[in-house]
């Protein structure tokens, strides 16, 4: 999730383990910083975009070194403080501002490698948007209301800010199993044979999800809205550079990219140049990471060392009338 959301989750945690033991704007302060504090890995350079991409969310954000990180972090934090007494608070504050962050970033579609050291693979349940209003709001008014009180009432709705976001997030996991079961409810109706299928939301927003389905004939991209009056989903139809990957597929950072994102790629070759890109954020034809892999030299490729991401900005004049218009059901074909 973006900076805001995870420093008002760590605030909230911060208000509600330690608001009565010290200062509330002390407890929001330390647990604002601790809940963004893994994200200072996005700071490291690891040699190339497509390493920098894939150990994002890491080491940092493995529960287990969380956990051994958590008590020098709180022992600082004490110290500093001078609160050397209330030690085990301020170590459950930093524990569950670490561990929070990155089980909310799990819920992204991204990938969070939860179980380092013991597995690599990244997690990523997909049900949230990297940025989404309705989630912070109430942590943000919680914690404003607390600061602004600091009595029991304050503490209420601070709790009670805690609560709505998190329901928002059991929202968000029940509404992605409905659009599933409707997405694949379509696919079947017409005819399409789906080897993977991912369905996500779109920006900002749980109302309006975007569907990708991945077939031997390349891949499929359609939205459904909660607030559709039927269960049809329009699918588009786009390759997948099957010939390309082939030609490609010993390429060290063809194939990271194709297991990270768990198969939801595509290669593409522009202006003679061949760029593998990551599916799962972004919606056609403007996606978050695009990497060019290797330069033409007829008839093979040659592998460009390290790869170079291309930045592609989507058109938000165009994008963002449409997304509410179809988020409110209205059946609209997606700018492209």
């Amino acid at each position: 999730m973006d900076s805001l959301s995870q420093a008002a989750l760590g605030a909230a945690i911060g208000v509600a383990v330690m608001g009565r033991r010290t200062r509330p704007w002390k407890a929001a302060l330390i647990g604002a910083l601790a809940g963004t504090l893994p994200d200072l890995d996005s700071f490291y350079d690891y040699g190339d975009p497509i390493s920098n991409m894939i150990y994002h969310r890491a080491t940092s954000h493995a529960l287990f070194w969380q956990t051994v990180a958590s008590v020098p972090i709180a022992a600082l934090v004490a110290f500093a403080t001078r609160e050397t007494k209330q030690f085990r608070w301020w170590w459950l504050t930093v524990w569950l501002a670490l561990v929070t962050h990155a089980l909310l970033d799990w819920t992204t579609v991204y990938g969070t490698q939860l179980g380092l050291p013991f597995t690599d693979t990244p997690f990523g349940l997909g049900s949230m948007f990297i940025i989404d209003p309705l989630y912070t709001l109430p942590l943000l008014i919680g914690i404003a209301v607390a600061l602004s009180l600091r009595n029991t009432r304050g503490w209420r709705w601070n709790a009670a800010g805690l609560i709505l976001s998190t329901a928002y997030l059991c929202w968000s996991a029940l509404a992605q199993q409905h659009v599933t079961g409707v997405a694949q409810e379509s696919l079947r109706a017409q005819g399409h044979q789906v080897e993977r299928l991912l369905v996500t939301p779109a920006p900002l927003n749980t109302i309006l999800w975007r569907v990708v389905a991945m077939t031997p004939q390349g891949h499929l991209e359609g939205f459904y809205s909660v607030l559709d009056r039927d269960r049809t989903i329009t699918f588009d139809g786009f390759p997948r550079g099957d010939e390309l990957y082939a030609q490609l597929r010993g390429n060290p950072f063809v194939e990271r990219i194709a297991n990270f994102s768990k198969g939801f790629f595509r290669m593409s070759e522009v202006d003679g140049r061949a760029v593998i890109t990551d599916l799962r954020m972004g919606q056609e034809p403007n996606y978050s990471f695009n990497f060019v892999v290797a330069q033409r030299q007829s008839p093979a490729f040659a592998a460009i060392v390290p790869p170079v991401r291309l930045q592609r900005r989507p058109d938000v004049e165009k994008g963002l009338p449409w997304l509410w218009r179809r988020a409110l059901g209205e059946k609209l074909p997606p700018p492209r």
